[in-house]
């Protein structure tokens, strides 16, 4: 039995529905204002054309505006989960639901966006417990492919509300993704009957080995194609070398899904030599590496923290103080789910973390301003700030408490209704008729 919030309900094509017109003006009256930027103040919050247009104690009611009282409550942020599928996938045993990769390992041009559904039924329910954007992503992630590597595409940031993705998206390539090869042991299936053979450690490094040569000979012709492009050589035009260019080039960060601190240094490495602008994605034993991750001024976006030890040896509390330990070396972390279905536990993976070394203020910013910022979306997302878009939430407590409801959420500046198919389905059957014996007090 799972303590819920009211905001376990439900509708499918809930992309938009609920939401007030466009060019409304909002006034979000008299409730606890917490900016994550700064001090937490009582006071109101002016939203205009998808922005906040002003906010402070004494900020007053602009004409015309529909009124929010939020008095008794508190206004917060739209929480970002900083690494999903939402939108990419809805039922994973489905196959024809999944629309995470793409056939072949180098597909650096294709961009997440262009496969978001946004009728999904994972949206709504995510939303509804303050999810307001997310960072999708392609590609297997996590190692699932083994030793394979590869770049399987851009995430793309989006909004949870809208009918199409053009209404949704706030940054269409926000990081490049890098598959990287894992240095597993134990053995490799072949399809069939039979026992698994193992391999030894000198398969699995050749193997290794050739796959980081693939990504670094991807890299290196990718720079060569942008130079023979800027210095004018009329040559066939390549989406694919023409995207990876940009992250070869440090302009767009690459994100690499990695847990193993063995693995996490190998990145960490290849991406100094490369030149990359490097964001590490998982990194369940991120703290035996936090000082080399804080010396190279390299973010981290950590996976789910209500998770079991990764190994018979591993500290039974590694998954809940991983991120209070790369706090504390300096390392700036975000929270991310890496699914779809359970995006909407993205405040309870940074709250397991508070009991174990996290301040509470550096939680809330891991799922607001600091993924913000470590995309380079600091400028128009994460606070409650003038000039920001207006993606809020106000409750009646705070949003990583599982017994905290979400009273409004405003996406894009508009009102978006928190119906989910949860909340159906938990209204359909709270309603059932009682059997005879039941009523009879039997």
């Amino acid at each position: 039995m799972i303590a819920l919030r009211t905001f376990f309900p439900a509708a499918a094509l809930l992309g938009a529905a609920g939401v007030a017109s466009a060019q409304e003006t909002l006034f979000i009256r008299g409730g606890t204002v917490h900016p994550v930027s700064g001090p937490s103040f009582v006071g109101n919050v002016v939203v205009q054309g998808g922005r906040i247009a002003a906010v402070g104690p004494d900020v007053a009611a602009p004409a015309g505006a529909r009124v929010i009282d939020a008095t008794g409550l508190h206004v917060y942020p739209g929480l970002f989960d900083a690494g999903s599928r939402l939108g990419l996938t809805e039922i994973d045993a489905v196959a024809v639901t999944n629309d995470i990769d793409e056939l072949g390992d180098f597909t650096p041009h294709l961009q997440a966006r262009t496969a978001v559904h946004p009728a999904s039924e994972h949206i709504p329910v995510a939303r509804a417990n303050g999810i307001t954007h997310t960072l999708a992503l392609p590609g297997a992630g996590g190692g699932f492919r083994g030793s394979s590597a590869g770049f399987p595409g851009q995430g793309s940031v989006f909004n949870l509300a809208g009918w199409t993705i053009e209404e949704m998206e706030i940054t269409p390539s926000a990081v490049m993704v890098m598959e990287w090869p894992s240095m597993r042991s134990g053995g490799r299936f072949a399809f069939g009957f039979g026992p698994a053979r193992e391999r030894s450690y000198r398969e699995i490094k050749e193997e290794h080995d050739r796959a980081v040569h693939r990504l670094r000979e991807w890299l290196a012709q990718a720079r060569g194609y942008d130079r023979a492009v800027s210095g004018g050589a009329r040559i066939p035009r390549d989406l694919r070398l023409e995207a990876l260019a940009r992250a070869a080039k440090g302009e767009l960060p690459v994100l690499v899904r990695v847990d193993q601190a063995r693995d996490i240094r190998d990145v960490v490495a290849f991406a100094e030599q490369e030149g990359l602008k490097l964001i590490i994605g998982g990194a369940a034993e991120g703290y035996k590496v936090a000082d080399l991750l804080a010396e190279k001024g390299i973010p981290v976006i950590l996976g789910p923290t209500q998770a079991l030890p990764r190994s018979p040896d591993a500290p039974y509390d590694e998954a809940y103080a991983n991120p209070g330990k790369l706090h504390a070396a300096g390392v700036k972390i975000a929270f991310a789910t890496f699914n779809s279905a359970d995006s909407r536990t993205l405040p309870y993976e940074a709250a397991m973390a508070t009991g174990y070394g996290l301040p509470r203020d550096v939680a809330l910013r891991a799922v607001t301003l600091n993924p913000a910022e470590i995309l380079g979306l600091g400028d128009r997302l994460g606070s409650i700030d003038v000039g920001k878009i207006a993606n809020l939430i106000v409750t009646d407590g705070d949003p990583l408490e599982i017994r905290t409801q979400i009273k409004h959420l405003i996406i894009g500046g508009k009102e978006v209704s928190t119906d989910n198919k949860h909340q159906q389905l938990y209204e359909k059957y709270r309603a059932r008729p009682k059997p005879a014996a039941a009523k009879a007090g039997t």
